[in-house]
């Protein structure tokens, strides 16, 4: 009887050496939690500020191109002007970017997945900056409209490409607050623009250039510089297959262009494990693509794009419009100033929204929808408020309100597609969601606002309204798509 109290003693002890106590696990399991936070935060200082130069780079050309139609218009120097171009020159121009982008986006993302994600985006970088600095060299209709194509062409990927980035380097539920910070540089460099176009405007006639093609010559050296430089500022994939240079010369690159890895060995071990089986190099073929093109859950997704992009597009392009037409009296400069407000509580909504829709991802859906709730509110209140400063307020409520809603689109093509299709899956979802997603952004600017005179002496009501309508379709897929995610899946 002894020996069996023994032994059970025994038992019991190691039981208890095998099974630590509860408290012992959680705080284990906190002491992990704060450690790979400390770790990602480590990957946010080096990854988040090379991808937000890389945004305000590429976007900062289409915001500042929309502004030299009209530079040093009052000396006769504005590009409309030196090229003599007609409406119908204009609108083929931008017509032609779009169409640029909607066709090459996913092939250039599918490339990315093929070759050194960082060394493509840095391509992406050189080739933006390129091709605006011979704009400064453009002197007819044809050269501008084959200019804005090839923009189209060479900047297509960048969005998708930067959210296909993230995914291999942040797990689902870390990836919508990363993607909203450096979301936050096509907004702000849209402000940025219209300040820096002043002072170029003040070069016109310098060296026998006008300020237009001042403003390309000098954007375009940056942004070639700035590409370069995500050679060696950008990290690689996290964990890379070793592979034999196919020659020369790809050895030689790999050799110079291969960017210290952020973290040691021991972060690196911590970091595979808490990404677990979702780094795996997927061989996709043409039926991994077809499938991926005939899944029905991408197209919510698009339709949830089309709505939110369309809106904050419009705003871009049209939001000084808006405030000048609710509020004549105010000057140019009191304009711009009033502009910028408009993305700093566009900034607020990221960092205040996006957090939750990482936090409880099971319900991004629904913080889809209150976001966008957010921005209908703002456009009927800018619409229907009496008195210019109570129509501003509006604006402040839809910029706010536009932060977290493209971030949670794009991490929830990564969560829903990465699961079942892996690295093509997100590569191709996230270009197709952008693409044809885009195609709102055509409609808000081309067939709403400037597309729309009758609709200026009415403060642009009808123009508000239809995006609103927009806005509430939105809604409508991100509900669709909860619903049929999972069905899907199963039929398939």
């Amino acid at each position: 009887m002894d020996s069996i109290k023994s032994e059970d003693k025994d038992l019991a002890q190691a039981h208890s050496i095998s099974s630590p106590p509860r408290d012992v696990e959680e705080g284990h399991e906190a002491a992990t939690r704060k450690e790979l936070d400390r770790i990602y935060r480590k990957l946010d200082y080096r990854i988040i500020p090379a991808l937000w130069c890389l945004y305000f780079m590429t976007s900062f050309g289409s915001n500042s191109y929309g502004l030299t139609l009209t530079m040093n218009s009052d000396q006769g120097h504005s590009i409309i002007q030196t090229l003599k171009l007609v409406g119908k020159n204009t609108s083929t121009a931008s017509a032609l970017y779009y169409v640029g982008y909607i066709i090459f986006d996913v092939p250039m993302n599918l490339i990315m997945t093929k070759v050194r994600p960082q060394s493509w985006l840095s391509r992406i970088v050189i080739t933006v900056g390129l091709v605006y600095l011979c704009y400064c060299k453009l002197s007819n209709s044809g050269g501008l409209i084959a200019a804005r194509f090839i923009s189209g062409v060479v900047g297509a990927g960048t969005w998708p490409g930067m959210s296909y980035y993230i995914s291999l380097w942040y797990p689902i539920e870390r990836q919508t607050k990363r993607i909203g910070f450096y979301f936050t540089a096509a907004q702000l460099s849209a402000s940025v623009s219209g300040l820096v176009n002043a002072g170029f405007q003040k070069m016109d006639g310098e060296r026998g250039y006008y300020g237009w093609q001042w403003m390309y010559i000098i954007y375009g050296s940056v942004t070639i510089a700035v590409g370069i430089s995500l050679l060696w500022w950008l990290p690689d994939r996290p964990f890379k297959e070793e592979k034999t240079a196919s020659n020369r010369f790809v050895a030689f690159y790999n050799r110079i262009a291969t960017p210290r890895h952020p973290l040691t060995e021991e972060e690196q071990a911590i970091h595979r494990q808490d990404l677990g089986q979702r780094y795996v190099f997927v061989a996709w073929g043409w039926k991994d693509l077809a499938m991926i093109l005939s899944d029905l859950r991408v197209w919510p997704l698009v339709i949830m794009y089309f709505g939110v992009v369309g809106t904050g597009f419009g705003l871009a392009v049209f939001g000084s419009t808006i405030i000048k037409a609710n509020n004549p009296s105010l000057s140019s400069i009191n304009v711009s100033l009033l502009y910028a407000p408009i993305w700093l509580f566009d900034l607020g909504g990221i960092l205040t929204i996006t957090p939750f829709a990482d936090r409880f991802k099971q319900y991004r859906y629904l913080i889809f929808c209150g976001a966008t709730a957010i921005i209908m509110v703002g456009m009927f209140v800018t619409t229907f408020a009496h008195g210019p400063w109570n129509k501003y307020a509006g604006l402040l409520i839809a910029g706010y309100g536009l932060g977290p809603t493209v971030p949670i689109c794009m991490s929830l093509a990564a969560e829903i597609f990465g699961a079942r299709y892996g690295d093509v899956g997100i590569a191709v979802s996230a270009a197709l969601v952008s693409g044809l997603g885009n195609l709102g952004s055509v409609t808000a600017t081309y067939a709403l606002y400037s597309g729309w005179p009758a609709d200026v002496p009415r403060l642009y009501k009808y123009s508000n309204m239809m995006l609103v309508v927009m806005l509430g379709v939105s809604c409508v897929a991100a509900v669709v798509l909860e619903f049929i995610r999972d069905r899907v899946r199963q039929t398939r």
